[in-house]
């Protein structure tokens, strides 16, 4: 479409008329067989033409700017006065960017990577985030090459570590049972970070406690920690249930057999929880007993949900044997 305020001027060379199209400032006209564009000039171009020209040319010499720009060309074509004739280098075409196609080995795809196994580890994703203080169930994991918790002699230096540092500041080891290889943890923390710190020093403490008494080196936790959030008093009890008294869950063919005695796990916190359902005045006693003679490995609990929101679903009987 012409534009406004702009007159197409025909133009012609030696080989005959050019298909022209008109632009902003100029009318481009291009011939088909030399390759030259043609620029006619208007009352708008000469203007445009002056201004670039300096004091050598104003608004009646643009005619004679021209033709002194085409004195030294070598265009076959019609020197029109009022047409400016110039040569245009076809540039080739951009060649296209060839990409390989996607490769069918490495690089994520779905099943890639080692495979889990019977017993897969605890993934690297986001921990479940929190930012007010709330009781969790812990589990740590030994390697294989680690000798039993259960041992009486790591039991008692585990015991001797826990009281040195079951307590720091926002973090709390409440309960905890130890079973041949892994250890089940209830703590309190405040928020996300205080746990990962707490768990960091109760992992550090327990791996060195057992390589002190088995004389050995290295590490002894298998993977990084696995936790859930104990949000509800029902969640509470029932993790204290399964902790406190995991060890009659693992007895296995004993365990109708210690299912008539009353006898606390030795390698947990058992003897300094408050909440037994006892049926007999013997039981008191000898936890007692055997409470005081050691030094307190946990610490008091302070959040609701651990002191008293558990006991409203009942206080927990010794005897039992969780699922």
């Amino acid at each position: 479409m012409p534009t406004p305020g702009l007159t197409p001027i025909a133009t012609q060379c030696a080989h005959g008329p050019c298909s022209g199209s008109l632009g902003m400032e100029f009318d481009f006209t291009e011939c088909g067989e030399c390759s030259a564009t043609a620029v006619a000039t208007t009352a708008r171009s000469a203007a445009f033409v002056s201004a670039t020209a300096g004091p050598r040319a104003s608004s009646g010499k643009a005619a004679s700017f021209i033709r002194q720009r085409l004195s030294g060309s070598n265009h076959s074509c019609d020197k029109n006065p009022n047409v400016a004739y110039f040569k245009i280098v076809q540039r080739k075409p951009q060649m296209a960017l060839l990409l390989r196609d996607r490769p069918r080995w490495g690089g994520r795809r779905d099943g890639a990577g080692r495979r889990p196994g019977d017993r897969p580890a605890i993934r690297h994703v986001s921990r479940d985030r929190f930012g007010r203080p709330v009781p969790a169930h812990v589990t740590l994991r030994l390697r294989s090459d680690v000798p039993s918790l259960r041992t009486v002699p790591i039991v008692r230096e585990i015991e001797r570590t826990f009281a040195a540092g079951c307590e720091r500041s926002g973090f709390r080891l409440v309960h905890y049972s130890l079973q041949s290889n892994h250890a089940h943890l209830i703590v309190e923390a405040s928020d996300h970070a205080t746990l990962g710190r707490g768990m960091m020093a109760v992992g550090a403490r327990l791996a060195r406690a057992v390589n002190r008494v088995a004389e050995r080196t290295g590490r002894v936790l298998a993977e990084r920690y696995h936790f859930r959030l104990l949000r509800t008093p029902r969640e509470v009890r029932n993790a204290l249930r399964y902790v406190l008294l995991n060890a009659r869950r693992h007895v296995g063919a004993a365990r109708a057999r210690l299912g008539s005695a009353i006898r606390l796990d030795p390698a947990s916190s058992a003897r300094w929880f408050d909440g037994w359902k006892l049926a007999s005045t013997a039981v008191p006693n000898t936890i007692a007993r055997s409470a005081a003679a050691h030094l307190r490995p946990v610490a008091r609990a302070r959040t609701w949900l651990l002191t008293d929101g558990w006991r409203r679903h009942g206080l927990l009987d010794p005897a039992d044997v969780p699922g």
